[in-house]
């Protein structure tokens, strides 16, 4: 501890007293200059606010199509009209078309891009050596036959991979439309062997499929004032830029087969029997009362009898969908269907699973409910959930979002049981992929080049739904202590969040497009903007942008003019860089105000004094006082015998007096205090600011914790002092106590430094591995011990 000679340069501000920093600290820096020129120049289409301008607009696209699923040859035939409107103020002398399905195409850029090698160890697989080589079976990809003008004359296309451009006899000009047709088919995929987000699933033990169909039909680009047309090719990671319009689409299938698609399904009594039907309006409830349980429309037993019989002929299942981006569909006879018709924010909203009896119990427990919750839970954060239905589907892909549909994996195992990870992922994974209709099947971001403005956002929000769902749920994809294991790597390792979705390293398309930008609005919620100010500007930008087509920039300037926080330094260090938080608190000096008050400094005084007179040499000698000169003659004695110069003066009563006089009250009452000051050295070692937060732990057992702004290092953002005063002694100092920065390196955030910890390792047998695989799942183990005849252990043993 160090004495404090008391400077009136302090000033007081709540608990803690700030010292100025000398200009000797500073360092130059741009962190905290404002993102200017990395944002596009606002306009009459896009506002410096963040919201649509006076001359926005977007295109839009209506289509009636008629399709055949051949469930003998995995095909798709269709048959599309489609009315494009030109709301733009440009003549567009040619349209462009997306051919989603010619990804799968071996000579498609997708498949001839991807790269891979041979390990010299372990040699190479047959797909590794042949990337395409499951491409190959068949002829893959959009088999286009016609396109028409209205008239049924040939127009003019020219292919280009995965989009076609279509001439058109005469410009179209602004405010007006035109109508076309396309005819084509396919061979749907096996999504299993390819990875792809819609194809089919074959079930030996029964023969049958599941069909889950996306990116099936021609669909146009979008063009806006932006980019114009936006016709980046479909390499197979960055997804989808598409426009809104009304669907009616009529899906012929065998006539045992359950269809669900984005809509609403317009014949029920053509496609279900009385008894469907009857239950279907069961599931509605009673009166405005909604049911809170699903209702089976079609049972498992009906979904078993059809797995064992054969289709007699054909049905064909009609939908309709109102101002929605994109269509899917999912068929099968081996479907499941149940439904649950709750209120969203006043608003009866069908929740409908389909699912074949490999996912029970599971998906019959949890899938509708979790449908439910999740719209109410993000319509409480940004808008009411707009369309009618919301479908959950299981099939063989592990998890895509459609408008009103999504495709959903986690399979119990055969015997029905299932781990808690299983389950885990069921919940997550419904959640995200339902959460997806409101990012970005209406706020509808360009997702072929912005990743993050879909999923980053999608799973900040999936975060939240899956705490409300259960508070013990490891929400690992917000938690900023989750994220820096990916931004210890290098920056070679790394590319910003910013990057273009096809150019994200396939390994870091997790961290980088999902949790880390959802780490970073957690983090904006939590800990820089407060959830207040947070809550609403996130809502406001979902309402600017409901229906619309935002950029970034649009997020960014939103985020900022609703909440009145600056926050130009984050997004670039977070989302423009990849430099990691890495704070550490190198030293802690201690000092204490040097008392004026005279019977303060004499008494400390005469203190020291005696300490200094308590030498080894004073204490032997101390037993012959007696026999020195000046004991045994008084005459050698004086004044200074007897002066004692720590005796406190009336003058020295009124010096301390006359300096309290020219004090204000809260200067008095610091210099009374005998309080405690400390001098925090701080460096940042990762690069990217962020708030200083330090937790004090006094000698009295109680605790506190100071907060201070990211804007702390604006002057210097390599090294920063900065002085606490408390009143009670601190024992202990940690930077970030409750890991709410993502520092990568929390062994140098405590003073004094925290003692070595041994390593720990662990003693084992060596075992056998299990036939089959791994351990059995928990519910797997209670099984065998209750066929052995042992009492099972106590389920949730362990868990508060």
């Amino acid at each position: 501890m160090k004495k404090l000679r008391w400077l009136l340069l302090v000033a007081v501000c709540g608990p803690f007293a700030y010292a100025q920093t000398p200009p000797s600290t500073f360092s130059a820096n741009t962190r905290f200059e404002q993102l200017g020129p990395q944002l596009p120049t606002p306009n009459t289409f896009r506002t410096s606010s963040g919201a649509p301008g006076k001359d926005y607009f977007q295109n839009r696209a209506d289509y009636d199509i008629k399709a055949e699923l051949d469930d003998q040859n995995q095909r798709i035939t269709a048959t599309e009209t489609i009315t494009y409107f030109n709301n733009s103020t440009d003549a567009l002398t040619y349209l462009w078309v997306q051919l989603d399905q010619n990804v799968f195409r071996p000579e498609s850029i997708g498949s001839m891009s991807r790269t891979n090698s041979i390990n010299a160890e372990r040699g190479a697989s047959a797909g590794q050596l042949d990337p395409s080589a499951n491409l190959k079976a068949k002829h893959y990809g959009h088999n286009i036959t016609a396109v028409r003008d209205a008239a049924g004359k040939p127009l003019r296309h020219t292919i280009n991979q995965t989009m076609m451009r279509i001439d058109l006899p005469a410009p179209l000009a602004p405010g007006k439309s035109v109508v076309f047709g396309i005819d084509w088919n396919f061979n749907i995929v096996d999504v299993n062997k390819t990875g792809a987000r819609g194809g089919y699933e074959f079930f030996p033990k029964d023969g049958n499929y599941v069909y889950e169909m996306a990116q099936w039909f021609p669909r146009m680009c979008a063009y806006d004032d932006a980019n114009g047309w936006q016709n980046k090719q479909f390499l197979g990671q960055g997804e989808f830029t598409l426009i809104f319009g009304n669907y009616k689409v009529a899906i012929t299938v065998p006539n045992d087969h359950v269809v669900g698609a984005t809509g609403e399904l317009q014949n029920a009594p053509q496609v279900l029997t009385p008894t469907q039907i009857s239950r279907w309006n069961s599931a509605k409830g009673k009166g405005d009362k909604p049911g809170e349980n699903p209702v089976v429309i079609v049972t498992q037993a009906e979904a078993e009898a059809a797995e064992k019989g054969k289709p007699t002929g054909k049905k064909t299942w009609i939908y309709k969908a109102s101002n929605v981006r994109d269509f899917a569909f999912a068929s099968s006879r081996k479907f499941i269907w149940d439904a649950l018709n709750p209120d969203v924010e006043g608003k009866r909203v069908w929740a409908m699973s389909l699912y074949p009896k490999e996912a029970n119990p599971l998906w019959g427990q949890y899938s509708t409910r979790l449908i439910a919750h999740t719209l109410r839970s993000y319509s409480k954060r940004t808008f009411t959930y707009p369309y009618p239905v919301a479908y959950s589907v299981h099939g063989p892909v592990g998890g895509m979002e459609y408008p009103m549909m999504s495709f959903n994996g986690a399979r119990p195992q055969e015997d029905g049981t299932y781990s808690e990870g299983t389950k885990n992922f069921l919940i997550l994974v419904v959640i995200h992929e339902v959460g997806h209709n409101f990012f970005p099947m209406i706020v509808n971001s360009d997702e072929r080049q912005w990743s993050w403005m879909d999923e980053g956002l999608n799973s900040f929000l999936e975060g939240l739904a899956c705490l409300e769902w259960d508070p013990d749920f490891p929400a690992h994809g917000i938690e900023p202590q989750y994220i820096t294991d990916y931004m210890k790597l290098s920056p070679s390792q790394q590319v910003p969040i910013m990057a273009s979705s096809d150019n994200i390293p396939p390994n870091t398309f997790g961290p980088n497009a999902y949790s880390k930008p959802a780490t970073g609005l957690n983090i904006l919620r939590e800990t820089i903007m407060g959830r207040e100010l947070f809550d609403y500007a996130f809502k406001e930008y979902s309402r600017r942008w409901m229906f619309k087509s935002p950029t970034p920039a649009d997020f960014f300037r939103t985020m900022e003019d609703a909440s009145g926080v600056d926050l130009d330094w984050f997004w670039k260090g977070w989302f423009y860089g990849v430099q990691p938080v890495d704070q550490s608190l190198v030293d802690v000096d201690w000092f204490q105000p040097a008392s004026q008050n005279p019977e303060v400094t004499k008494a400390e005084a005469r203190a020291a004094a005696q300490a200094r007179l308590n030498t080894v040499s004073r204490q032997r000698d101390a037993a012959n006082k007696a026999n020195t000169v000046v004991a045994q003659d008084s005459t050698m004695k004086d004044f200074y015998n007897s002066y004692d110069p720590y005796a406190v003066t009336e003058q020295d009563k009124k010096k301390y007096q006359d300096y309290l006089a020219t004090l204000s009250p809260d200067e008095r009452k610091m210099a009374e205090s005998g309080g405690n000051f400390y001098t925090l050295s701080l460096k940042n070692n990762g690069g990217l600011p962020m708030p200083v937060i330090i937790r004090m732990e006094f000698e009295d057992g109680t605790d506190s914790v100071a907060r201070f702004p990211a804007e702390i290092w604006r002057f210097n953002d390599v090294q920063i002092k900065k002085v606490i005063s408390t009143s009670k002694k601190v024992k202990q100092w940690t930077l970030d106590p409750y890991s709410e920065i993502a520092d990568i390196n929390t062994d140098d955030n405590a003073f004094p430094p925290a003692t070595n910890k041994p390593t720990r390792f662990q003693l084992f047998k060596q075992q056998q591995q299990r036939p089959g695989g791994g351990a059995p799942n928990p519910m797997q183990q209670q099984r065998q011990q209750q066929q052995a005849g042992q009492a099972p252990a106590k389920q949730g043993a362990g868990k508060n």
